[in-house]
């Protein structure tokens, strides 16, 4: 087992096929987005209906983010990637070839399932890529392909429905996943792997938790079906306690309440779902402040936009090398306040603004949450017991996904007592307090002394097997 990254040239073609599949499941988040009118229409379903192409891949992901890294943990973490690379392969497969809506859905859920195959392990796969002092750097990369891919996604797909029906969003997946696939089934690295058998019981509950919890506030918010939203959010708070509960009696559970006791990783942990709250918080309101604020057309909006994915491209890298040789709570701190500062200078934006005054305030807004990102990601996984890698990005995934949600249920809620306009300009200042918070958090780990600098906790010695 490789202990401390592969060499080169492996190392590379390693890093190849990890990022080539991070983007797809990026893409394939955002890209049906632009596709949703054509698909209702051509499916002839409601746009209410419709919403689901998107909403059942999301939920899909989060159901299964932990236990695909409680899985990953126990047989291997490139068992659980190829596995999810085979499953998105066929499922992209199925959704080109949907003729109704009630297929395209189904296949989109199995298409959440791979995706989150992916994205359970790819921290961890990132880990045991690269080498100790150089794993800043991964992570730095693997955030500027995120970045990369999340501000092409509603280009490329402008692009693809120019020339060809709505089914190539989904076909276009296939040689790409196959090249992915056959990278990775000869380069990826060996991960350790426990062989205990994951706990069915604690991923039924985990799915009773964040399945319900995330459709009933969908619901909530856009103030339909209200009882049941809280039956839902009931049914999932009551799932959750069990789950924490369960979590806390067993040895490797599926939720790592383990790993939250090392501190440095707990407080990664919360600085994340803190960070990527605002991030939500602007990126949903921002649409509406630029439009009705603003007075910006839909086209001048997707422009004002790009420079934040861009600017967290560009600082990212930089910040990850940073990663490897400064704390992970200084630099977090530095990108988070940069981060929220941007965020104020959105909402201080003078209506009678110039696009070149807009352009900076949402390139400063992606500069500082990219000089956060890295640092932050490397700390949470790099904290972490190396036969815990999977357990802790999963961790990852899940934290930013839970902020994310909680960013687009505040944004759901100002805008439903507020108005899109008043209510954007709310958001953006909730966006800077809690970005603000987020700082704060950060610099507490510089508190930990040699716990909070860059280092892998060392693996103790032992004689467990290695996945494939």
């Amino acid at each position: 087992m490789e202990h401390d990254g592969l060499p080169t040239p492996r190392r590379y073609w390693s890093a190849l096929t990890i990022w080539l599949a991070i983007s797809l499941t990026v893409l394939d988040g955002s890209i049906a987005n632009i596709a949703l009118p054509t698909i209702a229409r051509e499916l002839h379903a409601t746009p209410a209906a419709s919403i689901w192409v998107v909403n059942s891949y999301q939920i899909a992901i989060t159901v299964a983010l932990l236990p695909l890294s409680a899985l990953g943990d126990s047989i291997g973490c490139r068992r659980v990637y190829l596995t999810g690379m085979t499953v998105f392969i066929f499922s992209s497969l199925g959704c080109a070839m949907s003729q109704s809506l009630e297929a395209l859905t189904t296949f989109r859920v199995l298409q959440g399932f791979g995706a989150a195959g992916i994205m359970s392990v790819n921290p961890a796969l990132v880990r045991f890529t690269y080498p100790s002092n150089k794993l800043g750097r991964g992570m730095g990369m693997n955030a500027l392909v995120l970045s990369v891919s999340a501000a092409a996604g509603p280009t490329l797909a402008s692009g693809i429905l120019l020339v060809a029906p709505w089914q190539w969003l989904f076909a276009i997946n296939l040689p790409i996943g196959m090249a992915a696939f056959l990278i990775g089934k000869r380069h990826l690295p060996q991960t350790p792997r426990s062989g205990r058998r994951v706990d069915l019981a604690s991923a039924l509950l985990n799915a009773l938790t964040f399945g319900p919890l995330i459709h009933g506030v969908d619901v909530l918010t856009r103030g339909q079906g209200t009882v049941l939203a809280v039956l839902e959010i009931a049914v999932a708070v009551c799932a959750g306690t069990a789950l924490a509960l369960r979590s806390l009696s067993i040895p490797r559970p599926l939720v790592p309440v383990d790993l939250l006791r090392v501190p440095l990783f707990a407080l990664s942990i919360l600085t994340s779902i803190c960070s990527f709250v605002p991030q939500m918080l602007a990126i949903v309101s921002l649409p509406f402040y630029l439009q009705g604020y603003l007075h910006r057309s839909q086209v001048e909006t997707g422009l004002l936009i790009t420079p934040w994915p861009l600017a967290t491209g560009l600082s990212a890298p930089i910040a990850g090398r940073l990663a490897d040789r400064y704390p992970a709570g200084l630099l977090g701190g530095i990108g988070l306040s940069v981060f929220a500062c941007g965020l104020a200078s959105l909402a201080l934006t003078p209506e009678d603004a110039s696009n070149a005054n807009i352009v900076w305030r949402t390139a400063l807004c992606g500069l500082g949450f990219g000089f956060f990102m890295s640092p932050n990601n490397r700390a949470m996984v790099s904290s972490a017991p190396l036969e815990r890698s999977a357990g802790a990005g999963g961790m990852l995934a899940t934290a930013r996904l839970l902020g994310q949600t909680t960013g687009a249920s505040i944004v759901a809620m100002l805008f439903h007592a507020m108005g899109p306009r008043q209510g954007a300009v709310a958001a953006l200042w909730t966006g800077v307090g809690v970005a603000g918070t987020a700082a704060v958090i950060s610099t507490l780990r510089l508190r930990l002394g040699t716990g909070s600098r860059p280092s892998l906790i060392a693996p103790k010695p032992s004689k467990k097997k290695t996945g494939d």
